[in-house]
C-alpha cells in the first residue's frame, strides 16, 4: 500500500467529532485531495441520535478546511445489516456488538463502495489504529494511544480493504489530538466524545429494548435453585451483570452483590451467585462460531497470542485451536471474567490485530482463586464499550 499523497482523492468519514476533524486537517497538510462524507445511519423523531447536530459540526469543519462535504443516507442498509441482526441476536439470547457490525457492513463496506464510485483511491477515518504494509498484505496495528485503541472494533475488516485505508491519528494520543485541534482553531476541539450506539443514544437501554422485544417474566434462581425474584425477559440481561437485578435482601444470604452466572434461554431462567469467584464467571475456555482473519489464515494451528473478549478488557495470553466440526476454541492462560456469547473475541500477536470471531460457547474452569490483577479487569455493566 502506497500512502504517498499524489493529489489522489481520499474520502474521509467526517463525523463531526474532533478525531475526524483532526484527520481532515492532517490529510490536507500532507497534500491529499480530501473530500468529506457525513453518513446518516439512523433517523428518529425523539432526538436521542445527535446526527443533525453532528452534521452541522462536520460542515463547519469542512468549510474551515475548504473541503467538499457529501451527505449520504445509509439508514436503510444500516437497518437491514446492523440493526435487524442486532435485535435478532438479542431475541436468541445473545449479546451482540453493533459497533463491530457497523464497521464491517457500513464504514468499511457500503461507504468504501460509495467512495470508489466517487473516484476515491483511499478511505480515511478517525479511528485510533495503524496499518502496516507486509508481503502478505496490510496488517492492522494498535494505535499509539492504548487507552483509545479501536482495533477491537475493526477485527472483521479484511486486509484488502485496509490496504486502501488511512488512519491519520493512529500515531497520536487523544490529548495530542485535542491540543492540535485547539491550536488550529477547529470548532470541534472541545466537543465531548460520543459514547454508545447512535440508535440507542443516551437513553436507558432496557426500556428502549422493550420497544422491540417482549417483556417475558421468568425466575431468578440462586445456586441451590431457590427462587430469589423475577426478571422481565432473559434478553435484557448479560452474563456477569450485577446491577438492575431487582434482588433485595434475601433471608439467609450475606450482604453483597449478586452476579448473573448463567442464562438459560430455553427455560427463561437466570441463575445468580454472590460468589465472585464462581467458576462459571471465570472460564478459561471459549468456543467461537467462526473466525475472521484480517490477513491470510495460518495453514495450521495452534496459534499462540493474546486476546480479549470485550473492548476494555486487558489482554490475556491464550492459544487458539480450530476443529473442522466444533470450530475455533480458545484456551486462556488465566481465567477471564464473564465472556458472553454474541460478543467478539479478538486475537493479537503483540501489537498486531490478527482478527476475531463471535463467542458461541463457554467452557467452565475448575474453581480456583482469582488474583488481584485478574479482578482489576472486571467490566462495567454497559451494553457496549465504544471508544
Amino acid at each position: 500500500m502506497d500512502n504517498t499523497p499524489e493529489r489522489t482523492l481520499v474520502l474521509l468519514a467526517l463525523s463531526g467529532g474532533v478525531d475526524s476533524s483532526v484527520s481532515a486537517l492532517l490529510l490536507k497538510e500532507q497534500g491529499w485531495q480530501v473530500e468529506g462524507l457525513f453518513m446518516v445511519n439512523w433517523e428518529e423523531p425523539e432526538g436521542y441520535c445527535t446526527s443533525a447536530t453532528d452534521f452541522q459540526d462536520a460542515r463547519r469543519v469542512a468549510d474551515q478546511l475548504d473541503i467538499p462535504l457529501h451527505r449520504v443516507h445509509f439508514s436503510q442498509v444500516y437497518r437491514e445489516r446492523v440493526f435487524e441482526p442486532f435485535l435478532k441476536a438479542y431475541a436468541d439470547g445473545l449479546t451482540p456488538n453493533p459497533d463491530v457490525s457497523c464497521n464491517r457492513e457500513i464504514k468499511f463496506g457500503v461507504l468504501w463502495d460509495y467512495a470508489q464510485r466517487l473516484g476515491a483511491t483511499h478511505l480515511a477515518t478517525g479511528h485510533y489504529a495503524m496499518i502496516q504494509d507486509a508481503p502478505q498484505g496490510a496488517r492492522l496495528l494498535r494505535s499509539r494511544d492504548r487507552h483509545k485503541d479501536q482495533t477491537y472494533f475493526l477485527n472483521q475488516v479484511d486486509a484488502e480493504t485496509l490496504s486502501h485505508c488511512l488512519f491519520p491519528i493512529g500515531q497520536m494520543t487523544k490529548p495530542e489530538v485535542r491540543a492540535l485541534a485547539r491550536r488550529r482553531g477547529l470548532p470541534t476541539h472541545a466537543k465531548k466524545d460520543s459514547t454508545g450506539i447512535c440508535f440507542i443514544g443516551e437513553r436507558p437501554f432496557r426500556p428502549w429494548l422493550e420497544n422491540f422485544l417482549p417483556v417475558t417474566p421468568g425466575l431468578i434462581l440462586d445456586e441451590t435453585g431457590q427462587t430469589l425474584g423475577e426478571h422481565t425477559g432473559i434478553w435484557f440481561y448479560n452474563l456477569g451483570q450485577r446491577k438492575g437485578l431487582g434482588i433485595g435482601g434475601v433471608r439467609g444470604a450475606q450482604e453483597g452483590s449478586w452476579y448473573i452466572y448463567e442464562k438459560n434461554h430455553a427455560a427463561n431462567i437466570l441463575r445468580v451467585t454472590q460468589n465472585l469467584h464462581h467458576p462459571a464467571l471465570w472460564p478459561t475456555t471459549i468456543q467461537l462460531a467462526d473466525f475472521h482473519w484480517i490477513g491470510p489464515a495460518p495453514s495450521c494451528g495452534p496459534i499462540r497470542g493474546s486476546g480479549k473478549t470485550r473492548y476494555l478488557q486487558s489482554d490475556v495470553p491464550c492459544v487458539m485451536n480450530w476443529d473442522p466440526d466444533r470450530g475455533p476454541t480458545v484456551q486462556f492462560d488465566d481465567p477471564v471474567f464473564a465472556p458472553t456469547p454474541g460478543q467478539y473475541f479478538v486475537l493479537y500477536d503483540g501489537e498486531f490485530c490478527l482478527g476475531g470471531g463471535s463467542i458461541s460457547g463457554i467452557g467452565l474452569s475448575p474453581a480456583q482463586p482469582i488474583s488481584t490483577s485478574t479482578r482489576s479487569v472486571l467490566p462495567t455493566d454497559h451494553l457496549t464499550e465504544s471508544a
